[in-house]
């Protein structure tokens, strides 16, 4: 069994492309991965500045509770041991004045429970100041203690260890003092770190907030890219223009979606281009039986086969208008044809565009008188340099567009101006206007508005489709241009010379 090429490329082109794995090495598999994978590195940031300023703020807590418990512990010992002195020194009073000695037994609870505060202080103590105040107080109060035990051997001593009780009460008083001190700057210290924390989270929310914001725009763009490309190239079928290849990056689902949209736009560029043969096939074959219908129409019309009654010359006459607008309708399915294969070719020359108008006006003078309708017509002598037919196409198109829907004895103002390097023509009439539902697709090919009167033999829809294009061809334009009263308003804008040929 023989296959041929044309078959397998036929086959291959009703296919979608085979998308290689091998090309997305870089790329997510999928587009919510893109998303997951954006929203982690955009929170990231955030997630590691809140995890720090909270390590910080628990340092600062955990150092906060610490320090208040060393210093009411410190406060409170030091208010002990001078407590403590206190008993000692009135235990020492009372054993001198009662010349008991039996009475130091509160003296020696007082030593205990004072070697006892000092020693867990001496535990607790966070700094060496307070350490050595410490030691030094303890030594004193043990170098007394070493006296008081001699007392039993030597009476006699009492003055002197009373006047030590008070230098060892100076010194606690001193030891309490310095403890305030140190309290003070410890509440210092961490009213500093307090500031510090502050300032840090500050900085932090000003470097990190325009830092993601920047990552989530970055992401934004990156994950808005092949959303904006498929859209893209949706639009661009919708509006017939098949010819830009669609490609779509991104995660590997949406770079195959991109694929299948470009297989489809492969497609109906095959089938565009099989309808625009067919209308040009189907005209070409219309022409030759219509150009014979007219002839011989016009033959009839002139008595050549004989002279007719009234009756047959007005049927010769109907068979030659219609002959007539047919081949305008195959000629405009022939122009939309060579537009839509680039075919058509502009052969530029000097024309006068008054002299233009007055052509088209003097061709649709039947009409126009049928109607009673007035032409305002304000047009100097512009020079402009175009294709002649092409461009009375487009100004019959415009004409023939107003007439149609005008009503009878109604005016249609043809204005003409040249701005600058551009000629702007305005064709107003007074018709019924142009729906705002449908102010997008007027210029769309084969689009008939529902407002067509009933009297009217309808068109293909192609003449302003046509003649958009042509001017388009020019380097100019066709506008609908927003109108305060009844009517519609076209204006026609053209350059006075090859935009291509000027410098």
């Amino acid at each position: 069994m023989r296959i041929s090429a044309n078959s397998v490329t036929s086959k291959l082109d009703n296919q979608p492309e085979v998308i290689h794995h091998t090309e997305f090495r870089h790329n997510p598999k999928s587009f919510l991965k893109l998303i997951l994978l954006g929203f982690s590195i955009v929170g990231l940031p955030l997630i590691i500045a809140l995890v720090y300023s909270a390590i910080r703020i628990d340092q600062l807590a955990e150092h906060s509770r610490t320090t208040i418990y060393q210093a009411t512990q410190m406060t409170h010992g030091s208010s002990i041991l001078i407590d403590e002195i206190i008993v000692m020194e009135r235990s020492i009073q009372h054993a001198h004045i009662l010349e008991d000695l039996s009475l130091l037994e509160s003296y020696f609870e007082a030593h205990a429970n004072f070697e006892k505060i000092a020693l867990k202080l001496l535990e607790i103590s966070p700094h060496l100041e307070q350490h050595l105040f410490l030691e030094k107080l303890r030594l004193f109060e043990t170098t007394i203690f070493r006296e008081v035990l001699t007392l039993y051997d030597t009476p006699e001593n009492f003055p002197d260890l009373l006047e030590r009780f008070a230098s060892l009460l100076i010194l606690a008083q001193d030891f309490s003092t310095k403890n305030y001190e140190v309290i003070g700057k410890k509440v210092n210290e961490m009213s500093e770190m307090a500031t510090q924390a502050r300032t840090l989270v500050e900085l932090e929310l000003l470097i990190l907030i325009p830092f993601v914001i920047l990552l989530a725009l970055i992401f934004s763009i990156f994950i808005a890219r092949p959303l904006r490309q498929i859209d893209e190239a949706i639009y661009n079928m919708g509006q017939g223009k098949l010819s830009n290849v669609v490609r779509v990056n991104g995660p590997e689902n949406l770079k195959y979606l991109g694929s299948r949209l470009d297989w489809m736009r492969r497609r109906l560029l095959k089938l565009e281009e099989q309808k625009i043969q067919f209308l040009r096939h189907v005209s070409h074959e219309l022409k030759t039986p219509l150009t014979a219908i007219r002839e011989g129409a016009n033959l009839l019309a002139e008595g050549v086969a004989g002279n007719l009654n009234r009756k047959q010359q007005q049927i010769a006459s109907i068979l030659h208008t219609s002959s007539i607008q047919l081949q305008k309708r195959i000629e405009d399915l022939l122009s939309f044809s060579a537009l839509q294969s680039d075919k058509s070719a502009l052969l530029k020359q000097q024309a006068n565009l008054a002299q233009i108008i007055a052509n088209v006006l003097k061709d649709q003078n039947l009409s126009i008188m049928s109607r009673k309708i007035k032409i305002d017509l304000d047009c100097p002598k512009l020079l402009l340099e175009c294709d002649r037919q092409k461009v009375s196409i487009i100004v019959d198109n415009l004409v023939s567009n107003a007439i149609k829907f005008s009503p009878q004895e109604s005016c249609i103002k043809i204005a003409a101006k040249q701005i600058d390097e551009i000629i702007q023509v305005d064709v107003i009439d007074n018709g019924i206007g142009i729906d705002a539902s449908e102010k997008a697709k007027i210029f769309e090919p084969f689009y008939q508005g529902r407002g067509i009167p009933n009297s009217h033999i309808r068109g293909t829809g192609l003449g302003l489709s046509i003649a958009r294009e042509y001017a388009l061809a020019h380097g100019g334009n066709i506008e609908l241009i927003e109108h305060a009263v009844q009517g519609a308003h076209f204006r026609l804008t053209l350059p006075i010379q090859d935009p291509e040929t000027q410098p």
